[in-house]
């Protein structure tokens, strides 16, 4: 029996197929509207983010390091300025593998370990993003070699950036002191926002004026192609240089000071005691700044270090000696402000003075005696006694309180890092340095500068210029700063003064004392013989050994290290002082014998123009720089001329270079400062003579 075969139901399988053709519809639709809301949330509510994350892969941002401000003289002359050079650097993040990297390089340019290990602390210091130096002063023909192969090496860049140089070498080392390359420490001191300056003022005005030097990083926004190659700037935040500054220093004077020395070493400052202006400084022995720009090798610090002269202490603020006699002069001062003593008050020196009750005495330069002394004849002759007995009356404290007021230890504010105040003896200081009480003997030791005292010169000029001009007046360094090459210059606010005496009639009476040292009879005498205008000084001896007792000792007789300390402060002319100094000569022995030639020399040179040694003067009105190997010596503005080419060095450099440079005009001469004879012929700075060390 055969099964009747169902027949089909059109209308089911239609009603079926309408079913399944809704539901699918429904999901294609439901589909596009969530492809169409994805769509929605991509183009409209996410395009801001999509659209800054497509706007940073083709726009690179990139620091612009500005211009750091130039250092001149109080003449215009150019003592640190910038010149155009190349650097290599790597962004890490865009290096696969830094050794292969490294090892490829090492092979293109000369690579000093000391370059390698430079880099890698650098680079764990920075973000991975940031590009770090490898090499400063890339030679030419190193970026030849590296042009050949830069497609091997993503993310290593030349970049053409500003070198500091300092035209006259170990000139002014210990003034102007040199910049280095950042390290860790700078880096947090800098911040994010510098983290792309390489260099940082180390020492010196460099370091103290590093603000207003260094300037503000600017940026710029640089379209990439997809290989991360530049192809234009189409945006600029532009860098702020940093300002310019003129120093009251004069390069002439600054010359003279070295050559005055000859073979000495030692340390000697001069300035205006009208205004603190410092006109002159040296330290010496000094050292080549520029040494340590792009970072020193091992082998030339070893040199610095090893050198028992020690060419980079600063003598100036770091080191002091006792005043020796140098000081008499504001002992008797405060003897006579104090009520302690009146100028025509005498003391008879007997060539040796004792304690009530001992037996062990202290002597005079001259152990016959001096005979009945006032204040005058006291300086005039260095008079020991005079000093033992005003101490011992005046009592420690209110001495003191005194040599305090006149600025003895604490620094005296000059715009330089790292000043020390020097040692007021005291019975606090020597209770807190060595537990042991303070006697009468200590003081009649500090009352001639020996026993605790420590000074350095700067303490000694400001001292003395206080009794030349009746002020005593803040050194300082810098006296105008400029914000740009177009702008004008603005003189500096300088530092406190206040009177160094009430009394007019008693700081004419030590005035008086220190001219009578410079005319016959004076310890000063020989120096001052022949001069056509009065000096007032004070020659000083800091003693090594003790010379206490009956025996003298001749300092020629002693090595060199064991010899006294050279001393000599003064000022001229001395009815109205346009220039006060004070000098200390290591190991030259009495003050009149080494310390006061020198100083003979350095009024000469200022106050007549008349160099020392055959020195020619540099004419103010030339400037003398150099950038790379080209010297522009000659011709009205040579500075200016140096940063043309500076500029034109740069402006043809790729487009992505973003360091901007301008010219840079030579500051016109200051007024009252001495005007060179006009037949003289400049000299360039590398005539600064060589000093035997």
């Amino acid at each position: 029996m055969h099964m009747r075969r169902q027949a089909k139901n059109p209308h089911a399988e239609a009603e079926q197929f309408r079913r399944r053709a809704a539901l699918g519809f429904l999901g294609v639709l439901v589909c596009l509207v969530g492809l169409g809301g994805w769509y929605f949330k991509l183009q409209v509510l996410d395009h801001e983010i999509y659209a800054t994350r497509s706007e940073a892969n083709r726009i690179k941002p990139r620091p612009v390091v500005p211009g750091r401000g130039m250092i001149y003289d109080r003449n215009g002359r150019l003592l640190a300025e910038n010149v155009p050079a190349f650097r290599l650097d790597i962004t890490p993040d865009k290096v696969k593998d830094m050794d292969a990297t490294l090892a490829g390089l090492s092979k293109i340019l000369a690579l000093s370990p000391e370059d390698i290990e430079t880099f890698n602390k650098s680079r764990k210091a920075r973000r991975s993003f940031l590009p770090v130096t490898l090499k400063l002063r890339v030679t030419d023909e190193e970026m030849a070699r590296f042009a050949v192969d830069r497609w091997r090496f993503p993310g290593v860049e030349l970049e053409p950036y500003l070198t500091r140089r300092y035209p006259y070498g170990d000139l002014f080392a210990h003034i102007i002191g040199y910049v280095g390359r950042v390290d860790d420490k700078d880096l947090e001191m800098l911040g994010e926002g510098n983290a792309a300056l390489t260099h940082i003022g180390k020492s010196g005005l460099e370091r103290y004026y590093e603000q207003q030097l260094r300037g503000k990083v600017g940026y710029e926004q640089v379209e990439t192609n997809v290989q991360g190659r530049a192809i234009r700037t189409i945006g600029r935040v532009a860098a702020q240089s940093g300002s310019d500054l003129r120093l009251s220093i004069d390069a002439d004077l600054q010359r003279a000071m070295v050559a005055a020395f000859g073979e000495f070493e030692g340390a000697a400052v001069a300035m205006d005691p009208r205004t603190g202006e410092v006109l002159a400084m040296v330290s010496l022995p000094s050292y080549d700044p520029n040494l340590f720009v792009n970072g020193i090798s091992h082998a030339d610090f070893q040199a610095l270090n090893s050198n028992p002269s020690r060419p980079q202490f600063n003598r100036l603020v770091l080191g002091g000696v006792a005043p020796g006699s140098t000081i008499k002069p504001l002992i008797g001062l405060a003897g006579l402000d104090s009520g302690t003593r009146r100028p025509e008050d005498r003391i008879l020196s007997t060539g040796m003075f004792y304690l009530p009750g001992t037996s062990r005495g202290w002597g005079d330069a001259n152990r016959g005696g001096h005979g009945w002394t006032d204040l005058r004849k006291s300086i005039t002759q260095s008079v020991n006694t005079y000093y033992y007995k005003l101490a011992l009356d005046m009592g420690i404290d209110r001495f003191d309180q005194y040599m305090g007021f006149y600025g003895f230890g604490a620094p005296t504010g000059i715009d330089l890092t790292g000043e020390i105040g020097g040692i007021l003896p005291s019975p606090q200081h020597k209770y807190k340095s060595r537990k042991e009480r303070w006697y009468p003997g200590d003081t009649v030791n500090v009352s001639i500068g020996q026993g605790d005292w420590k000074v350095t010169p700067l303490q000694l000029v400001h001292g003395v210029a206080g009794i030349g001009d009746g002020q005593l007046r803040t050194p300082h360094l810098v006296m105008q700063e400029r914000d740009g090459f177009d702008a004008d210059w603005t003189p500096t606010t300088p530092g406190p003064s206040k009177p160094i005496s009430p009394s007019p009639g008693n700081l004419q009476a030590v005035r008086e004392g220190m001219m009578g040292t410079m005319r016959p009879g004076g310890s000063g005498a020989r120096a001052a013989a022949g001069a056509p205008y009065t000096i007032a000084g004070k020659t000083g001896t800091a003693q090594v050994i003790s010379r206490r007792g009956t025996a003298a000792v001749n300092p020629k007789s002693l090595p060199l290290h064991l010899r006294h300390r050279s001393l000599f402060v003064g000022f001229a002319p001395a009815e109205n002082p346009v220039i006060a100094v004070a000098i200390a000569v290591e190991g030259g022995g009495y003050g009149g014998s080494a310390a006061a030639p020198i100083a003979r020399k350095l009024f000469d040179a200022w106050l007549l123009g008349k160099m020392p040694d055959g020195l020619e003067p540099l004419d103010s009105a030339r400037g003398t720089t150099a950038i790379g190997i080209t010297a522009f010596e000659g011709g009205d503005g040579g500075a200016r001329e140096a940063g043309d080419a500076a500029a034109a060095a740069l402006e043809s450099l790729p487009v992505e270079v973003g360091v901007p440079v301008a010219p840079v005009p030579a500051p016109a001469p200051l007024p009252g400062a001495p005007v060179p004879p006009a037949n003289v012929a400049p000299t360039a700075p590398s005539s600064t003579p060589e000093r035997t060390r």
